[in-house]
């Protein structure tokens, strides 16, 4: 786990805080001349001694404190250091290395950068913070470690040969570790052992047993490699296949030479210290909260009321104290909540919206797959998705999200005197989610078109409910003019007041009109174009068609 290490300070030793803002106070418009690096030399010392980085490396990192937290990029350095954008971007291996030891962290684009709110949490109170523990691992220790390299070597913070090399020192320096003995049984190359630690990985901190060629490319050192495992992966020649480590995902009983998972044996045999259970069957999707895209959402001033409150409540801060508030008083400190209402009002995407604002990965459920044909299977695979959410706490930093989306199918009336098998299993898998519902520890959020048909017993768990109605005529206004921004308001008036549409069903709308434009180009009666639209989503929705909606779901 990572730790902290916390400075002493006295009335003859300056804080961390203290010797930031000193750095980015001398650094202002200093071209990083020697002369400054002189000038902050007491500063820059405590700093790079501190955190293991060059004194180079602390000027770049307190600038980025300065000028963000959050989306700091070159120009800003550059602006602040009053040097050309291309002179900072020379310094892109010193960013790098920020990454590497956890002061910084890359964004979708990874010239954008972002200091992790754990490092200035420990900042505020003069702490260090330690990237984790490398000797002395346990298991899941060490799945917590990898999955941070993967991470950098998805954002090029690190090549795959350097990984190659850390893996390689982290196995030696751990060979108590049942999965570093039994991988080392296998024989295999640094090349394929790296493969297979992130097939692993990818099963144990993401819940993905489904992994496409996209995936695994970044961990070969040129694309001739990659074009040449790809070939043999397809062909099942690859000498991972040929040992029985990797096979093809196989869909109806169809082999899918684009898909790859791990063998059941090479899950026992691998991850048997981790209790994974080999045969079960994927139940849910895990989504990272720093690459949902940003989406603005229109509502009643009630429910964006709601939603604010929520928002606020599952901040780190906020939502640590609370949770140690309750325990303190003796209180379930699980948090349950539902959002209810129709289709297309914005349910699903206030969750995604949350989990992105707050920084928290989502469980998305599979309800479908929990609902097996077979009878007893459903009791199992709703513990073991609980299991997974548990190990899911258990190994981020922040708690994720437990979303059961449409849940309508598994919180709905039990059957009262069932005695048939099916409604015997189906009132044994609802007394199994409410038994987890009062023993949750973390976040759970379902969603439903169907509220009036939800049993009594999950009403009273769910401790806050919002209800998501259709927009408002002003609320429809904003939505088409953000879907569709060329609308005069003469046009999104006559829309907005003429069809009493959802979210979703807008934003269909608004696919349609661009498709037609890039297929004939603009039509000069554009509000003709969309009414006909309107028209043909209206007819639809008599037909009762569900509408995904991506702005305000």
């Amino acid at each position: 786990m990572a730790t902290t290490i916390r400075r002493n300070s006295t009335k003859n030793q300056m804080t961390l805080l203290q010797a930031i803002e000193r750095v980015v106070e001398l650094s202002s418009d200093s071209k990083l001349s020697e002369a400054f690096m002189k000038k902050a030399k007491t500063e820059l010392q405590l700093l790079a001694k501190s955190y293991g980085i060059t004194e180079r490396q602390a000027v770049f990192f307190c600038i980025c404190m300065e000028e963000g937290p959050n989306r700091v990029d070159y120009s800003d350095l550059a602006r602040h250091l009053d040097i050309h954008k291309i002179s900072m971007m020379g310094y892109a291996s010193d960013i790098d290395a920020l990454v590497r030891r956890r002061l910084l962290k890359y964004r979708d684009v990874k010239d954008d950068f972002d200091i992790p709110a754990i490092v200035i949490r420990c900042l505020k109170h003069n702490e260090v913070y330690q990237l984790p523990q490398r000797t002395g691992l346990d298991c899941a220790a060490m799945f917590e470690l990898l999955d941070l390299w993967f991470d950098d070597l998805n954002d090029d913070a690190i090549t795959p040969r350097e990984l190659r090399e850390e893996l390689q020192t982290l196995f030696e320096d751990n060979p108590q570790v049942g999965f570093v003995r039994h991988m080392k049984e296998y024989k295999l190359n640094d090349e394929d052992e790296m493969i297979v630690t992130f097939f692993c990985n990818r099963l144990i901190n993401c819940d993905d047993d489904d992994i496409r060629f996209g995936q695994i490319e970044d961990m070969f050192d040129n694309s001739r490699d990659f074009n040449n495992a790809k070939a043999k992966l397809r062909t099942s020649e690859h000498r991972l296949m040929k040992k029985k480590i990797l096979e093809h995902v196989c869909d109806d009983g169809i082999a899918d030479v684009t898909k790859y998972k791990l063998t059941e044996d090479t899950k026992r045999t691998l991850l048997g210290e981790l209790n994974i259970n080999a045969t079960e069957e994927k139940l849910s999707d895990v989504l990272d909260a720093q690459k949902l895209p940003a989406k603005q959402l229109f509502f009643t001033k009630d429910i964006q009321r709601q939603v604010d409150e929520l928002t606020s409540f599952l901040q780190a801060d906020n939502y640590q104290k609370i949770q140690d508030r309750m325990k303190e008083k003796g209180f379930r400190n699980g948090f349950a909540c539902l959002f209810y209402g129709g289709p297309g009002t914005g349910k699903t995407e206030t969750v995604y919206q949350l989990a992105r604002q707050t920084g928290r990965n989502i469980m998305v459920v599979d309800v479908p797959r929990i609902k097996s044909k077979w009878v007893g299977e459903s009791e199992k695979n709703i513990k073991a998705l609980f299991d997974r959410y548990r190990e899911q706490v258990k190994r981020n930093k922040l708690t994720p999200i437990l979303l059961f989306n449409e849940a309508d199918a598994i919180i709905g009336k039990r059957k009262n005197g069932a005695e048939n098998a099916v409604d015997k299993m189906e009132n044994s898998l609802q007394n199994i989610i409410l038994q987890e519902m009062e023993q949750l520890d973390g976040i759970m959020i379902a969603t439903t078109n169907l509220q009036q048909n939800m049993d009594k017993a999950f009403e009273r768990r769910f401790l806050y409910k919002i209800k998501f109605d259709k927009p408002t005529e002003e609320a429809r206004r904003h939505i088409w003019h953000s879907m569709i921004p060329e609308l005069g308001d003469m046009e999104v008036n006559t829309l907005a007041t003429k069809y009493d549409f959802s979210g979703g069903q807008i934003e269909n709308i608004a696919r349609h009109y661009a498709i037609d434009s890039i297929l004939h180009g603009k039509d000069n009666d554009t509000l003709s174009m969309l009414i006909n639209h309107c028209d043909n989503e209206r007819l639809d929705s008599k037909e009762n068609r569900t509408i995904g909606f991506a702005c305000c779901k």
